[in-house]
C-alpha cells in the first residue's frame, strides 16, 4: 500500500493559490498607477506618494511621461530600463530628469521637468502626450 504525494493532493490547490495572489498583485498595482494618474492629470500632483517601479511595470504602465518646463515638451523615459532598485518610488526619478535640448542651449544639465504620468506606451502620433487638466490643449 501507498500513500499519496502531497504534490497530488495539494499540488493544485497551491497553484491555483499562487495563481490568485499573482492577479490580485497585479489588479492592485494597476489600481494604485490608475489613482497616481488620476491625481497627476487632474490636480498637477502631488507626486507623492507614488507607486514604485516594479509596480508600475507590474501593472503593464512601462513608461513615465515627463514634461519640461523650459521649452514646453513631452517627453517618455522607459522604465524598464532604469538604473535604481524596482523598490524605488516614481516621485524620486524627478530630480534625475534633464531635458537634452535646453542642456544643449544653455551649456550645462538642465533640470526643470515635472512628471505627468504613467503610460503604458511611448508617445507617437496615435498615442499624443497626456494633458494635465481638462483645459488644456
Amino acid at each position: 500500500m501507498g500513500t499519496k504525494s502531497r504534490e497530488s493532493m495539494y499540488g493544485a490547490s497551491v497553484r491555483s493559490a499562487a495563481e490568485q495572489a499573482a492577479e490580485a498583485r497585479k489588479k492592485a498595482d494597476r489600481l494604485a498607477c490608475e489613482a497616481w494618474n488620476a491625481r497627476m492629470l487632474g490636480f498637477k500632483g502631488p507626486a507623492q506618494p507614488s507607486p514604485t517601479l516594479g509596480d508600475a511595470l507590474n501593472a503593464g504602465y512601462g513608461y513615465l511621461e515627463v514634461r519640461c518646463l523650459g521649452c514646453d515638451t513631452n517627453q517618455t523615459v522607459d522604465l524598464s530600463i532604469v538604473r535604481r532598485p524596482k523598490c524605488t518610488p516614481v516621485h524620486e526619478l524627478e530630480r534625475y530628469m534633464r531635458c537634452k535640448d535646453c542642456s544643449q542651449v544653455r551649456g550645462y544639465p538642465y533640470k526643470r521637468s515635472h512628471l505627468v504620468a504613467l503610460r503604458s506606451m511611448k508617445i507617437s502620433a496615435s498615442n499624443p502626450p497626456s494633458t494635465w487638466w481638462p483645459g488644456e490643449r
